[in-house]
C-alpha cells in the first residue's frame, strides 16, 4: 500500500501560525512590559513622577488606598530618651540595681564600653493613667494626662550605635547617608496639600541636628522633595524676601524670563530633572514670601492657645512655639513637619541624667500635651498623625554613676492620632530594659506603618535609581499591625 504523504502546509495557515507566534511572544513581552510599568507607575508616575517628566513634581496625586492621616507630626528627641524614666517601667530593673547585670542578659557592645557596670533602676515615681492604664513616669505628667491617645511601642530596635548614624537611620532608614528622609518619600508619594508652602518642614530648637540636612535631605529622589528648615526665630527662611529696592512686579518679571530662558534650553536639550525642580522651588520661593511670614506670625493665636503650649513660660516657650508652629502648618495643608527637642544632642545623657531629662522633658511635656489637645479640639488628630521619640533609648546599666548609655537594641516610640489605635501599648523590652523581646519593631517597621497611615503601602513606593527600584524601607519592613486602629 503506497505511503500517504502528509500534505503541504497552506500557505496562508502557515503565516497564520507564524502570526500567532509572533503576537504570542509580543503578548509574553507586553505582559513583562506591563509589569514593569506598574512599576514604574507606582514609583514615578501614578506616585510622584521624576521632575524631569515636565508636569509638576509637586501636584497632589492619590494614594495607594484610604489613609487616614493626612499629615505628620514628628517630635524627635535628639540624643536618645530614656524608655526606662520615662514609659517602660522595669520592677526587675529596680530589684537589681546595684548588681551586675546576669549573664542570662547577654552582653551588648556598647558606646562607651559600659556593659559591665551595675544595673542602675530608675529614680522615677510611676503610675497607671486613663481609662486605658498605659504606665507614665512623674517626668511626663501633662503627656499623662494624654495617656488614652497614646500607642506606646515599647519593643523598637535599630541598627546604630552613635547619634549620627542612628538619627540618620531614624530620618532615612539606613545609617550612611544618602538615602531620602520619610519626608521626602511622603511627599514624593501623595505631592503637596497646598500650593503655598513646602510640604516638608523642618523645625530645630536648640543647636544642629547630628547629621546636618542629610536628616532631611530627598537623597536619590528629585531635589524637590527635600526638606526646608524653618527658623522659630526671626523670619523662618533666610532670604527669602527680596531686597527692599525690588517691588513684586519687576520679581515676577524676573521668575517668568527666567521661566522663559529655562524652557528653551530644555527643549533645545531635552528634559532635565534638576532644572526642572529648581524651576518649581523659584516659583514656591515667589508665593511662599506672604505665605511663610504668616504661618509663623504666632501673634494671631488667642493668649489661652498660647498659655496651652507653653508659650508664657521661658523653659517651654521655645519648644512650644515650635509645636505650635506644626499646628498651623499642618492646618495649611503641610503633609510633614518635624520638630526637634534638643537639637545637638541634648537628650545625650551619659551622666546625671536625674538633672538632663527633669530639665529636656520639663521643656517638652507641656507643649506635647498642649499639641494634642489642640488638635483634638480643632478636629485635626484625626488626620494627623503624631510620633514621638528618639534614635535610640538608654542602658539598664550606669555609666559615670548616674548616667546611661546609647541603647539601640530596645527602645520606645508612641504615636497618636490618625490611624493608631489610642490607649494601646505594643510590644516589650526583656524584665530590665535593654532589648525589645516581644512584637519587635526595626525601624524599618516604624516606617512601614508611619506611611501605611498616610495611605502608602512601602513594597509599592518606587524609585527607579541606577538601574534598581528603591523604596523608602530598603529591602525589609512590616506594618505593625497592632498599632493600626
Amino acid at each position: 500500500m503506497p505511503r500517504q504523504r502528509t500534505p503541504a502546509p497552506d500557505p496562508g495557515s502557515l503565516s497564520s501560525r507564524r502570526a500567532f507566534l509572533q503576537q504570542a511572544g509580543g503578548g509574553f513581552g507586553a505582559l513583562a512590559f506591563r509589569y514593569l510599568l506598574s512599576l514604574e507607575g507606582a514609583g514615578q508616575e501614578a506616585m510622584g513622577g521624576e521632575a524631569g517628566t515636565g508636569g509638576d513634581p509637586l501636584r497632589a496625586r492619590a494614594p495607594h488606598f484610604p489613609g487616614k492621616a493626612r499629615s505628620v507630626i514628628w517630635l524627635f528627641m535628639e540624643g536618645g530618651p530614656s524608655h526606662l524614666d520615662l514609659f517602660d517601667p522595669k520592677p526587675t530593673l529596680q530589684r537589681l540595681a546595684g548588681q551586675p547585670m546576669p549573664e542570662s542578659f547577654g552582653r551588648p557592645i556598647t558606646a562607651m564600653g559600659t556593659a559591665n557596670n551595675t544595673l542602675m533602676g530608675s529614680r522615677r515615681s510611676w503610675r497607671q493613667h486613663g481609662r486605658s492604664g498605659i504606665w507614665v513616669s512623674d517626668w511626663m505628667p501633662r503627656v499623662a494626662e494624654q495617656a488614652d491617645e497614646l500607642c506606646v511601642i515599647r519593643s523598637c530596635w535599630a541598627d546604630g550605635l552613635n547619634h549620627v548614624g542612628s538619627v540618620c537611620q531614624m530620618n532615612t532608614g539606613s545609617i550612611l547617608a544618602g538615602r531620602p528622609a520619610m519626608g521626602a518619600w511622603a511627599q514624593y508619594g501623595l505631592g503637596t496639600a497646598n500650593e503655598n508652602l513646602p510640604a516638608f518642614v523642618v523645625l530645630t530648637d536648640a543647636g544642629e541636628v547630628n547629621g546636618g540636612p542629610k536628616n532631611w535631605s530627598s537623597g536619590f529622589l528629585p531635589a524637590i522633595y527635600q526638606g526646608t528648615q524653618f527658623r522659630d526665630q526671626g523670619a523662618p527662611i533666610l532670604h527669602l524676601a527680596p531686597p527692599p529696592t525690588v517691588t513684586p512686579s519687576q520679581q515676577r518679571s524676573k521668575l517668568d524670563l527666567l521661566a522663559t530662558l529655562n524652557g528653551r534650553f530644555s527643549r533645545a536639550a531635552g528634559e532635565d530633572g534638576e532644572l526642572n525642580a529648581r524651576l518649581h522651588s523659584y516659583e514656591l520661593a515667589w508665593r511662599m514670601q506672604s505665605a511663610a511670614p504668616e504661618v509663623s506670625d504666632l501673634s494671631r493665636e488667642t493668649e489661652a492657645t498660647r498659655r496651652l503650649y507653653g508659650l508664657e513660660s521661658k523653659e517651654t516657650e521655645r519648644f512650644g512655639r515650635n509645636l505650635l508652629m506644626a499646628r498651623r502648618l499642618v492646618e495649611r495643608g503641610v503633609r510633614f513637619v518635624q520638630c526637634y527637642s534638643g537639637s545637638g544632642n541634648l537628650w545625650d545623657a551619659h551622666n546625671d541624667i536625674e538633672g538632663n531629662h527633669s530639665k529636656m522633658c520639663r521643656q517638652v511635656d507641656q507643649p506635647i500635651a498642649g499639641l494634642l489637645s489642640d488638635l483634638r479640639a480643632r478636629g485635626l488628630l484625626d488626620s494627623t498623625l503624631v510620633i514621638w521619640g528618639g534614635e535610640f533609648g538608654r542602658t539598664p546599666f550606669n555609666e559615670k554613676g548616674d548616667g546611661r548609655d546609647h541603647n539601640p537594641w530596645g527602645f520606645t516610640v508612641w504615636m497618636a492620632g490618625a490611624g493608631v489605635r489610642a490607649g494601646s501599648v505594643v510590644g516589650s523590652t526583656d524584665e530590665i530594659g535593654l532589648r525589645a523581646v516581644e512584637g519587635r519593631a526595626h525601624v524599618h517597621d516604624l516606617h512601614a506603618t508611619l506611611l501605611h497611615c498616610l495611605g502608602l503601602d512601602h513594597e509599592r513606593l518606587l524609585y527607579l535609581h541606577n538601574g534598581r527600584h528603591e523604596r523608602p524601607t530598603i529591602n525589609d519592613g512590616a506594618i505593625i499591625r497592632e498599632v493600626l486602629a
